[in-house]
């Protein structure tokens, strides 16, 4: 891999948030969708998440390698009234052939960034217990608060529990 390029991206890019939806549902990521994952329902997936970036409920991340896009997570902004605070952590994806190259680091690392200069002190997200990203949330410094089983199913089938996170950054960081 050369040059790794973080930045916000918009609808130009659904074609490929597609693929790479579809194909981290096939390596077994836990998203929300089922395997295999019918190309239309992952573009209109995408279409919505990209306009409600559009609107500013959220910002789409992508990390682009020499130039094509091959990972994303979302930052999820449009909290209550009452946690203007707060933000979410949605849909961290690599594509399987890019994988083990540090993307999904360098992905969280500019999403806290951002959510930091948004005014943002408190992250969580949620993360499948089998074959989720915990190692690496853990190594960044997230907390493990919990854990429910049997919250979903996984792609190919049987369930799979989710180990909810939270990590304070920004002026709480020290707290």
């Amino acid at each position: 891999m050369g040059e790794l390029v973080i930045r916000p991206i918009g609808a130009e890019a659904a074609p490929r948030l597609a693929e790479i939806l579809a194909q981290t549902v096939a390596a077994g990521g836990s998203v929300h969708f089922m395997d295999p994952t019918p190309m239309g329902e992952a573009e209109a997936y995408w279409a919505k998440a990209l306009a409600g970036a559009a609107t500013g409920d959220r910002v789409v991340l992508g990390a682009l390698a020499d130039g094509r896009l091959e990972g994303t997570v979302t930052l999820y902004l449009d909290t209550p009234p009452n946690q203007p605070f707060r933000a979410e952590i949605w849909k961290l994806m690599v594509a399987p052939s890019a994988r083990r190259q540090g993307i999904a680091r360098q992905l969280m690392i500019a999403a806290e960034a951002l959510a930091a200069e948004r005014g943002r002190t408190l992250l969580n997200l949620d993360t499948a217990t089998e074959g989720g990203a915990s190692e690496l949330y853990e190594s960044l410094g997230w907390v493990r608060s919990g854990m429910i089983p049997d919250y979903a199913y996984k792609p190919q089938g049987g369930l799979t529990g989710t180990a909810i996170y939270y990590k304070r950054i920004g002026a709480w960081a020290a707290a």
